[in-house]
C-alpha cells in the first residue's frame, strides 16, 4: 500500500458525496487516480442492486466479514472467472445491508485465475490500478477456481486502504 492517500470525491446517485482514496505516486501523472475515477463513474449504475441483478450478477446468499472486518454480499459473473482482465467489467460486485432491507454497492471484486492452480507458485501475478493482486488463494466458494483477487473499495471508505480486502467500516 502506498504511504501517501489522497481523497478523491465522487457523487453517487442520492447526490451524497462519498469518499473515494486513491494512492498517490503510484503514477507521477494521476494515471491510476484517472482511471480508479473512469472506472467508478462507469460502474456507478450497479449502485442500482436491480441493474445488477439484470446484468447477470448472481448473489453468493452470504455476508462474508471475519475478524479483521467486512467485505460483504459478493454478486459474481461467473462467465467472467477466467484469465482476463477489465477494470469496467469486473467479476464481483460487493454490496453492505444498506439499514432499509436493501443492499448499496460498497466496493468491486477482481478474480484471476491462477494458470497453474498451485498456491505456491505467482508467476502470473495480475496487477490492476498499478496494485498487484492478492493470492494465489485456494477457492473461497464452489466454483471458483485457485485465484488471485483483489478489492476496490469506490463507494465505502476504508481505513485500512483502497485496496484492502477486509473494511473494519463495514457492516453484514
Amino acid at each position: 500500500m502506498p504511504p501517501a492517500l489522497t481523497r478523491l470525491a465522487a457523487t453517487a446517485l442520492t447526490g451524497t458525496v462519498l469518499a473515494v482514496l486513491a494512492p498517490v505516486g503510484a503514477h507521477a501523472d494521476g494515471t491510476v487516480d484517472r482511471e480508479l475515477a473512469s472506472t467508478k463513474k462507469a460502474l456507478d449504475v450497479y449502485v442500482d442492486e436491480e441493474r445488477a441483478l439484470a446484468d447477470g450478477y448472481l448473489p453468493d446468499g452470504e455476508c462474508v466479514e471475519s475478524a479483521e472486518g467486512v467485505m460483504g454480499h459478493h454478486y459474481v459473473r461467473w462467465d467472467r472467472i477466467d484469465r482476463e482482465l477489465d477494470a469496467r467489467a469486473p467479476e464481483a460486485l460487493v454490496y453492505q445491508p444498506d439499514g432499509y432491507g436493501g443492499r448499496e454497492l460498497v466496493a468491486v471484486e477482481y478474480f484471476y485465475a491462477d494458470e497453474d492452480q498451485d498456491v505456491s507458485t505467482d508467476d502470473d501475478r495480475p496487477r490492476l490500478f498499478g496494485q498487484p493482486f492478492d493470492g494465489p488463494s485456494e477457492p473461497q466458494a464452489p466454483g471458483l477456481p485457485v485465484n488471485y483477487s483483489l478489492h476496490v473499495w469506490l463507494w465505502q471508505e476504508n481505513p485500512d486502504g483502497l485496496f484492502s480486502p477486509w473494511n473494519p467500516r463495514g457492516s453484514c
